[in-house]
């Protein structure tokens, strides 16, 4: 991540800061808002968050590398399961689920659009989660997004 940073501002100085479990990385330069326009004062859910004409540009050639931030960071994948009743059997049923869980209906509704583009059906299974959980869907994200580390 450090080399795209500096890729993007080359006479810059990135930071690194070690947290428990994460590495912060930080790089200050006034014009950070003009390639970020979302970034702002307030919390996210509380301001809009609209992409401009480039950057929806980079979301649909390249859905995938977009997804994976919010999945990887705001969401989870899980072993789920379900039980149904066969010929008066109870039977248990695993399958695999990706959830994304935000307060912004802005940012819900950019994940969806990115899991559209790429034909992988979703569902609003809580008023702020997107839940992944048709078996070849989640088989799909797996593969594109990778498991979180």
């Amino acid at each position: 991540m450090s080399s795209v940073v500096a890729a993007i501002h080359p006479t810059g100085k990135v930071f690194h800061v070690r947290g428990q479990g994460a590495t912060v990385l930080q790089s200050n330069w006034k014009h950070w808002p003009c390639l970020l326009p979302q970034h702002g004062p307030g919390r996210k859910h509380e301001r809009p968050i609209i992409l401009e004409p480039w950057q929806r540009e980079v979301v649909e050639a390249f859905p995938a590398d977009f997804l994976r931030g919010p999945f990887h960071s705001d969401g989870c994948r899980v072993d789920n399961w379900a039980t149904r009743v066969v010929r008066g059997e109870r039977r248990r049923y695993d399958y695999g689920r990706w959830q994304f869980v935000n307060a912004s209906d802005d940012i819900r509704r950019l994940c969806a659009w990115a899991l559209d583009l790429l034909e992988i059906p979703w569902r609003r299974s809580g008023d702020r989660v997107i839940s992944v959980s048709r078996r070849e869907a989640v088989a799909r994200l797996d593969e594109l997004i990778g498991l979180k580390s």
